[in-house]
């Protein structure tokens, strides 16, 4: 259930010990951004350490994170490396990140995002009203170029509103997420052999098995970069359609429901063709449309074959419905 409850949201002097876990995988060309943004970040310094797990990176990862830690001493920052090279799973990082830490609040971020200054102040004052036991932040796009990235802020892929107003229960992604630590010890860490969805997953638990509220934060906000190419568009859209057939198995709920076929794909391929394209064409030619408007459709149509794949193939093991303990 979301709280409405605003009761000390504004209350600055709600300042409990922070930590924040930052999953990572191959991430030598993020760091550096992650590093400058969490340094600049407003919260005060002795009430925070920033957690960075090394999920079995291939890259110079490790050599970065701890060349960074040393640096941030200087600032008075604690940035730890830590490393989870026994699963390759975001979530199973997230615990690693959870036991290592000693904060009352966990926030969560990842390796290719860009908090913005306030973003861990905005985020924390929520648990100012003893209610709220999960937040979640807000999320825009990093300015794109490619037509691909106007794409998904266009669509607002990576919106929280989405998630945010989910028709079964709302939840956060975690690349923007806070829990408190007490919350975790009743209902549990993420699945670590899940793969995706487990954001949505340890937000449910936490709403549908404790009495903790759901927050969202508008004000706490990270940037998120969004696919450039193709192929890592369909990727992403293949990985929503698993997460969407494993949270129907563990919840017994329907998510995804117009599965793609071949004949309704043709059909909306030709209504492009006869309708939208001509009419769009003119548009372009009288500079009242963008090259974006023309081919957003086709766009979207290889999105949602990627995403219905995904979930036809999908199936949750036994294994990744594993729940690990603090």
């Amino acid at each position: 259930m979301v709280s409405n409850q605003t009761n000390g949201l504004t209350d600055t002097a709600f300042l409990p010990q922070v930590s924040v876990v930052v999953p990572i995988y191959n991430g030598e060309a993020d760091i550096p951004y992650l590093i400058s943004c969490l340094c600049v970040q407003t919260y005060p310094c002795d009430r925070v350490e920033y957690l960075l797990v090394d999920n079995a990176s291939s890259d110079r990862t490790a050599e970065i994170v701890k060349v960074a830690g040393e640096d941030a001493k200087q600032q008075g920052l604690t940035i730890r490396y830590l490393n989870e090279n026994r699963i390759q799973s975001s979530y199973a990082a997230r615990n690693t990140g959870i036991r290592a830490s000693s904060g009352e609040i966990i926030a969560f971020t990842d390796a290719d995002c860009r908090p913005q200054p306030n973003w861990l102040c905005n985020l924390v004052q929520a648990f100012a009203n003893p209610i709220v036991g999960v937040v979640g932040g807000a999320i825009i796009a990093l300015p794109g170029t490619t037509l691909l990235e106007k794409y998904a802020e266009r669509k607002k892929i990576l919106s929280h509103q989405h998630a945010a107003s989910h028709p079964f229960c709302p939840y956060a992604a975690g690349a923007n997420l806070a829990i408190r630590r007490q919350t975790l010890q009743e209902v549990g860490l993420f699945r670590p052999y899940l793969t995706t969805g487990g954001d949505a997953d340890i937000c449910w638990r936490i709403q549908i098995q404790s009495s903790w509220r759901f927050y969202c934060a508008d004000a706490a906000v990270v940037q998120h970069r969004h696919r450039s190419s193709l192929s890592e568009l369909k990727k992403q859209f293949r990985r929503y359609g698993h997460s969407y057939k494993y949270l129907e198995e563990l919840y017994g709920i329907v998510i995804f429901q117009n599965i793609w076929n071949g004949k309704n794909y043709s059909h909306s391929w030709t209504r492009w063709l006869i309708k939208e394209l001509p009419r769009i064409t003119v548009k372009i030619v009288a500079a009242r449309a963008s090259f974006l408007d023309l081919v957003i459709t086709p766009i979207d149509l290889l999105a949602f074959q990627a995403e219905s794949t995904g979930y036809q193939e999908a199936k949750l093991s036994k294994q990744a419905q594993q729940i690990e303990w603090l």
